[in-house]
């Protein structure tokens, strides 16, 4: 019994991360039968973040109320940057250049995060990249070889897969008109996923001056709202795109707000915390392979030989790197509790000088009883 509770704290991050991935794939196919049926992108980002800060204030008001830090100047300004680049600006920018390019290139551009956010970190040393160690040289080759796979899946089609039979459900893909200017929509994802990175990589600091997920989920979510509506109403003018019905908008925006912008960006930060930004983002492409599965298997979609090669590429990109990560936590907490009792020891001495060994005793006694703050 104490074997298998040891085991899913070790594994707890990587089985929460798998599930946030299964709850993205389900978010793609019901996010593009809205915008099938006309639901505005943008429109669709206000709402669903509105929904997400609704759902999360509760929790993370009776939840965190004991351990929440205290809002300054300096966070709130940090939670305005984060909603930017998290929510607002990065999601605008992501469909928009939807209309300008394809979901192939979008799908290939969107999974070098993973790759973004490794090169970041270990610019601000928030990982090491020691090839000299052996640990060191799977996190490099595992990134890589995760970025070829990905590559691989999109660039390179080969052979189709012989289909199943009908597929389960049919979808409708409207006859919507797509202005074609790649280069700006290959700018605007370039952006998208540099602002995605440095989101990934700022939660880890931000973090470490307000260890709140729950609450700092909530506000993410409402300034991200907010910051979305004012970008909406200036690109749509129209009063009927902000209308909905009781029809495949509400439960995409229910679901948008309640499961990925609530629980899974909660997840993503919890995670982030335990293991570092980069752990959160390689796992972005498990997403693309579930996707390419699902509407296969679902859907009716063709199947590629080069997106089953590119997945098998990716899963052992992933596993080195996980590889490579497993035991640099354990020595992070290591080095910080050798700096604790160092600086414990430098303490001792000077209450020597002031006090006695009985004085010491009744003031060690008094300050574990005080109650935590």
């Amino acid at each position: 019994m104490g074997t298998s509770i040891g085991t899913y704290k070790r594994f707890k991050p990587h089985i929460l991360m798998v599930l946030a991935q299964i709850a993205y794939t389900f978010l793609y196919f019901i996010t593009e039968a809205s915008f099938n049926h006309g639901m505005n992108p943008h429109v669709y980002i206000t709402y669903r973040h509105i929904v997400a800060g609704l759902a999360m204030l509760p929790f993370a008001y009776f939840l965190e109320r004991k351990t929440r830090p205290k809002l300054t100047i300096a966070l709130l300004l940090e939670i305005f940057v984060l909603s930017l680049l998290g929510v607002s600006l990065t999601l605008n920018m992501y469909f928009v250049s939807l209309n300008y390019t394809s979901p192939t290139l979008l799908a290939s551009m969107v999974n070098t995060i993973a790759a973004l956010t490794f090169v970041l970190a270990v610019i601000l040393r928030l990982e090491d990249a020691n090839i000299r160690n052996p640990r060191g040289i799977a996190k490099v080759l595992g990134t890589l070889v995760s970025l070829a796979g990905v590559m691989s899946m999109t660039l390179y089609k080969g052979p189709v897969m012989k289909s199943l039979g009908h597929p389960l459900i049919y979808i409708h893909r409207g006859n919507g008109v797509i202005h074609e200017n790649w280069l700006k929509g290959s700018i605007l994802i370039a952006a998208s996923c540099v602002t995605w990175s440095i989101w990934y990589i700022m939660q880890a600091y931000t973090l470490k001056r307000y260890p709140a997920q729950l609450s700092l989920t909530t506000w993410m979510s409402f300034v991200g709202a907010a910051q979305s509506a004012i970008y909406t109403v200036i690109v749509q003018h129209k009063q009927t795109a902000w209308t909905m019905g009781f029809n495949i908008d509400f439960w995409s925006t229910l679901y948008g707000g309640i499961v990925i912008s609530g629980l899974v960006v909660y997840i993503q930060l919890w995670c982030t915390e335990q293991k570092g930004p980069v752990f959160v983002t390689v796992f972005n492409p498990l997403s693309t392979i579930l996707v390419a599965v699902l509407a296969y298997f679902v859907l009716g979609e063709k199947l590629y030989t080069g997106s089953i090669i590119g997945a098998v590429i990716v899963i052992i990109g992933l596993y080195l790197l996980l590889w490579g990560k497993e035991d640099q936590q354990p020595e992070m907490k290591e080095k910080e509790q050798c700096s604790t009792k160092n600086e414990v020891h430098h303490e001792e001495p000077r209450m020597q000088k002031f006090t006695s060994d009985a004085e010491q005793d009744v003031v060690r006694n008094k300050m574990t009883s005080m109650p935590n703050l």
